[in-house]
């Protein structure tokens, strides 16, 4: 995992540009902290952090093939799973194999397969490749979006990096947000339509498409979505294929010259996750697996349950570690540390995000690192893949007609600035980005009217919700020089899943009814039965003041920068009546008061 930095321009040679590069690359130090590494020639430049998980040699970067063909370099984020299958193809049509890395064999499989390259990976990847015969680059980003890749032009220079950043550290690069930017932040944020950022004239290249840029410019193509079919498979035949696929998306995720772990919470899906993690651990005669599960101070006084967050995680953590016998770690974080850590968090995302819950994970991640481990597998993605969430089967959100995980639309528009709600209609720009993505679904004549329904409310989460829990995921372990892996993001399984019918999938009328049936087997009924909860975040009275001073010593100051995007007096109304006066959460099911306080706060620092 890793971070790359680069620009192209074929009207002027670009041999003189070092000190940009450097520029630009410093600011994937966090993401890379291991290596760093340059390649230049008359056209293109590009640099990369490493951070070091698969062979520490024979994975540097930038790294350079020089074939009959001409010269071939890539600058790479992300890990392939398939990396032994490729290598068998390569050897058997001629070529060698230097290194045990993924690096390697991603860029020679380039050579062999050229552009049809990425329908042959699985993996969570964003890389370049510059091919010097062609004098063209080839760029790629995986299925869901796991691993970032953002892009702009100044003049006749083309520029890319692994975050925003990176971007910004061009020379000439202006942040401006315009009206689509100001709609993006405050009506569709903190998820972002795929393809745009908030930032004028920046881009993020789509999840599932790969770019070419040479003299004629730049060109972008799908490579795959997601295609409705009939579901052929009987219930038994179902089971048994999903059983295989979970199998095999954990294990293939298991491989690491690193110390590796797993998150667990207690829940159905970091259980299934910690499940076939500690049995591939004794299959292959391994130390026992580590497992991390995350806390805050006096969070045993201060929980209280909700349809959301219906029961704390310790009691079914302790569960599975007994069961499994895995070497545990609770990591505790404190009021103090989650406060300070929103601006760190909003500095890793380049906007504001999910303010708590975004700094939260920094903290996991970054103490989790700090106890010397590398890599972690999470059960991120589940909910969207196998219908989890309760927008899925609650009335009121089914029928919002609108993203049901943010229907707090007015509110939105009120938060705004009287100047710039008088030009920007958020709702007008809401519905049309959840139209045009809800044209994109396809409804088979066969499908009953609840799995077309349960279709629609799927390809939204699996394209927003998950899009942005993805981008979370990402930003706040690389922020910390740690890498998440996401089986359940696996594509083979959400192609196999997506097909089938609603009635099979919500099992017993059971949010990921099916996940669970087939789990019966080998976890603990408890885990089983367990009703849905979120991810753990602080219960601490102490955490909501903090915040809410930070807010209003910001709104003490009436120059403040945020007050020229802000409704001043209507943060000042939600602070006098303690949050009641933005009662529906900004989004999700836990961005509630104090992280409607914490987006806030972090935003000051955009404004």
């Amino acid at each position: 995992m890793c971070g790359f930095v680069g620009f192209s321009n074929f009207k002027r040679n670009l041999s003189n540009s070092d000190k940009i590069l450097i520029d630009m690359n410093k600011t994937m130090k966090r993401r890379g902290p291991d290596e760093e590494g340059y390649y230049k020639n008359n056209h293109i430049a590009m640099a990369h952090r490493r951070l070091i998980v698969i062979d520490p040699e024979g994975g540097k970067q930038p790294y350079l093939e020089k074939t009959s063909l001409g010269e071939f370099c890539i600058c790479y984020n992300g890990q392939i799973y398939n990396t032994s299958e490729l290598k068998e193809v390569l050897l058997k049509n001629g070529f060698t194999i230097d290194t045990h890395s993924d690096t390697e064999i991603l860029l020679k499989s380039f050579i062999y397969y050229g552009y049809d390259v990425v329908n042959h990976l699985n993996g969570i990847y964003a890389f370049a490749i510059w091919n010097s015969a062609k004098q063209e680059l080839f760029m790629a980003r995986d299925h869901f979006g796991v691993k970032p890749f953002f892009y702009t032009f100044k003049d006749d220079t083309f520029i890319f990096a692994s975050e925003i950043k990176g971007i910004f550290a061009f020379p000439g690069i202006e942040k401006v947000i315009d009206k689509q930017g100001i709609c993006e932040l405050f009506g569709i944020g903190p998820s972002h339509t795929p393809g745009t950022t908030v930032f004028k004239n920046i881009f993020e290249l789509k999840p599932a498409h790969f770019a070419i840029f040479n003299s004629e410019g730049l060109k972008i193509k799908r490579y795959w979505k997601l295609h409705s079919e009939v579901h052929k498979d009987d219930f038994e035949t179902t089971c048994e294929k999903l059983k295989f696929l979970l199998n095999d998306a954990i294990t293939r995720q298991l491989v690491s010259d690193v110390p590796l772990c797993t998150f667990l919470s207690g829940g159905l899906d970091s259980s299934i996750i910690t499940k076939f993690a500690s049995d591939y651990c004794k299959i292959q005669e391994l130390p026992p697996l580590d497992t991390y599960s995350i806390d805050y101070v006096d969070n045993d006084k201060n929980f209280v349950k909700s349809d959301f967050q219906p029961n704390s995680d310790n009691y079914y953590i302790n569960l599975m570690t007994k069961d499994l016998h895995t070497n545990h770690h609770n990591i505790v974080i404190d009021t103090p540390e989650l406060s300070k850590y929103l601006e760190d968090a909003m500095i890793a995302r380049d906007t504001p995000g999910m303010a708590d819950i975004d700094s939260s994970l920094l903290l996991f991640c970054k103490e989790v690192k700090n106890k010397g481990v590398t890599v972690s597998l999470t059960g991120e993605c589940a909910d969207e893949i196998f219908g989890g969430y309760p927008w899925f089967f609650r009335e009121d959100s089914l029928r919002s007609g609108t993203f049901p995980w943010s229907i707090a639309i007015s509110e939105r528009q009120e938060l705004l600035n009287e100047d710039i709600s008088k030009k920007v209609d958020l709702k007008e720009y809401i519905d049309y980005r959840y139209f045009e993505s809800l044209n994109e679904v396809e409804i088979l004549d066969s499908d009953s009217n609840e799995t077309a329904e349960k279709r629609k409310i799927s390809h939204l989460t699996l394209n927003w919700f998950m899009q942005t829990l993805l981008d979370r995921s990402d930003r706040m372990a690389m922020y910390s020089g740690f890498e998440l892996r996401v089986p359940f993001c696996d594509y083979r399984l959400a192609e196999y899943v997506w097909n089938i019918p609603w009635e099979m999938k919500a099992l017993n009328g059971r949010e990921k009814g099916l996940l669970r049936y087939i789990c019966k087997d080998f976890l603990p009924d408890e885990i089983v039965d367990r009703k849905k909860s979120p991810y753990p975040k602080t219960h601490n009275p102490n955490y909501l003041a903090k915040v809410k001073g930070m807010l209003s010593n910001i709104m003490k100051d009436k120059n403040a920068p945020i007050n020229s995007l802000l409704n001043r007096n209507y943060i000042l109304n939600i602070l006098e009546t303690d949050g009641t006066a933005f009662k529906i959460p900004w989004f999700g099911q836990l961005m509630t008061r104090a992280s409607a306080y914490g987006l806030f706060v972090s935003g000051k620092y955009v404004a």
